[in-house]
């Protein structure tokens, strides 16, 4: 997201806020203003549904198809299967410090109801606590389905294996075939870029959403809503620090037996580059750089492993959202248990594959949550209102924490296939 346009939703969310607080209050009447504003939050939520199915679809399918078969073997596999465990570690850290710090808890559920002032607060489709058959079976679903009925996990499914599919057919198949599946990529690989240049207008509309959404939320709500917002950044902000001081540092202890805390050290300038501008792809040159000047990681395993994190590795994206799951069980009387939220956020471990890449990625995933949870248009367009209100804050250290399991993966990986050291580094030319 570019600076300016991250400035705009800024400036949009503190002015909302002040106005929203204002009605709140002065206890103005509210109704004409809510009749007249809202319109304009519930657009931006209905453009980012729209867009959503199609984003994690083609991202799935042609970033599988991208991943190598054959020129990795066995390092690849270590490295995607890495990413994939972080991911899943730091879902289930931000699960437990969910149930925690129970952002939104404190009243029942009738309270909020009452609160919210909604008239949909209670026609919910609860989270289903479905067998593990059930959960097994619904990832199969016929795709045309599945797009319809918005069921992720199917689509990541089915969107995965074709993707693999495809890659399989090219590496194997004859000059005509491999032709074939080339241009198919090509229709796919243009048709992801068209609908990211429509992910571009939505966000370049977002300010005038944020505004509304927020102003809305604070004249209805007012004040109630601060102690969820100071919980949520709280618990996320801990999560994060969770992932680098402790489950990095354990992982990489079990597996390369050694101090962790001496390589975690050498890896501050990317992490602190990722802080600053919010981008992993801007982190990208300097963790290749530290890579092979610090920490001499063989170009042979960086080269690869780094640009696949920088597009499929959210474990900071995955320790907010299982928060903002609790936040909407609370406000809208959702049952959700410690199941529930871990199958939820697994579905999302996987669809991350596709959003790493996307401009919102984490805002699309954000989109799966609620979906899955059965919440209504209203309801969903309160929780994006406060997450893109509080998003700023929560992407530095998402993205911090995105690019220093990065560089985790890669040096484990190198290490264990006893590919770092000076010896592996190709000497600059004079």
């Amino acid at each position: 997201m570019k600076k300016n346009l991250v400035a705009q939703i800024f400036v949009a969310f503190v002015l909302g806020l002040i106005v929203g607080i204002a009605f709140w209050l002065a206890k103005l009447p509210i109704d004409n203003f809510v009749t007249w504003v809202s319109p304009f939050g519930h657009v931006l939520v209905a453009m980012l549904k729209m867009i959503v199915i199609p984003v994690i679809f083609l991202s799935l399918i042609t970033g599988a198809a991208s991943v190598p078969t054959k020129e990795f073997g066995k390092i690849g596999l270590k490295v995607i299967i890495w990413y994939l465990l972080t991911s899943l570690f730091a879902a289930m850290l931000g699960s437990v410090l969910a149930g925690f710090f129970n952002p939104g808890g404190g009243s029942s559920h009738d309270a909020w109801a009452s609160l919210m002032r909604m008239e949909d607060a209670t026609e919910i489709v609860p989270v289903a606590s479905n067998s593990i058959t059930d959960i097994f079976l619904s990832m199969f679903e016929n795709p045309f389905s599945a797009l319809a009925n918005g069921n992720f996990l199917a689509i990541i499914v089915y969107a995965i294996t074709f993707g693999l599919a495809l890659k399989i057919v090219f590496d194997k198949g004859n000059m005509a075939m491999r032709d074939n599946v080339q241009r198919l990529l090509g229709i796919l690989e243009a048709a992801k870029e068209a609908i990211f240049k429509m992910v571009d207008w939505i966000l370049a509309y977002s300010p005038i959403g944020v505004f509304a959404l927020t102003a809305v939320n604070f004249a209805q709500y007012g004040d109630s809503l601060f102690g969820p917002y100071v919980k949520l950044t709280l618990g996320v902000i801990l999560g994060i620090i969770g992932m680098i001081v402790v489950i990095y540092p354990v992982m990489m202890a079990v597996t390369l037996r050694e101090n962790p805390y001496k390589t975690l050290f050498k890896m501050k300038e990317p992490m602190l580059t990722a802080f600053v501008t919010r981008s992993s792809a801007a982190a990208l040159p300097v963790s290749l750089r530290v890579s092979e000047e610090e920490l001499f990681i063989s170009e042979k395993v960086s080269s690869f492993s780094l640009p696949l994190g920088s597009t499929i590795n959210m474990d900071g994206v995955c320790i907010h959202l299982p928060m903002f799951a609790v936040l909407a069980a609370n406000m809208f009387g959702v049952d959700l248990t410690f199941t529930d939220l871990t199958l939820l956020v697994v579905t999302t471990v996987l669809a991350s594959v596709g959003a790493g890449g996307v401009p919102g990625g984490s805002l699309m995933l954000l989109f799966i949550i609620l979906q899955n949870m059965g919440l209504q248009q209203g309801q969903i367009a309160v929780i994006v209102g406060l997450a893109l209100g509080i998003n700023p804050i929560l992407d530095m250290f998402e993205t911090m924490n995105n690019v220093t399991g990065d560089i985790v993966c890669t040096y484990s990986v190198a290490k264990m296939h006893n590919l770092v050291g000076p010896e592996h580094i190709t000497p600059a030319i004079d």
